[in-house]
């Protein structure tokens, strides 16, 4: 099938923790300003990457796959900060890369999927580098600086 890849690109997206955390609406709460704009960034990226990845397959005639549930696990993090929750958006951001890495084959045949995953891979890879050296950052105590 050729729009596989971009199924399969919108379904390495759209469940991940940094979507959760912007659908749940946990940083709606003040302070920590940096991480959220850092966030923010990222979701808004991605999120358009998905919508464009919808255009392609509604052209295509291919019905967008269902959006897949957020795991359970989730919703225990309503109970930690932004901060603590940094380096497990920033895990799940390199499994997503990850993901979006092994795409790139599958795609490459498809010039629409090629790009998409393309640009999903440069977002991804700029927003990781912003929320780790934001990470480190705060680690080193310079969270004002941030």
């Amino acid at each position: 099938m050729a729009s596989q890849p971009l199924c399969r690109l919108v379904t390495a997206i759209q469940p991940s923790m940094l979507m959760y955390l912007a659908d749940s609406g946990i940083w709606s709460y003040p302070g920590d300003e940096p991480i959220k704009l850092a966030l923010a960034d990222a979701v808004e990226d991605l999120r358009n990457v998905v919508g464009r990845a919808g255009v392609v397959l509604q052209e295509r005639e291919v019905v967008m796959p269902q959006r897949a549930a957020y795991p359970l696990s989730f919703t225990g993090l309503h109970d930690l900060n932004l901060r603590a929750l940094l380096p497990r958006v920033i895990d799940g951001l390199k499994r997503q890369l990850a993901a979006l890495d092994a795409l790139v084959g599958p795609a490459g045949t498809d010039a629409a999927a090629a790009d998409l995953v393309t640009d999903a891979q440069q977002s991804t890879r700029q927003h990781l580098d912003v929320l780790e050296q934001l990470a480190a950052k705060l680690k080193a105590g310079l969270a004002g600086t941030a």
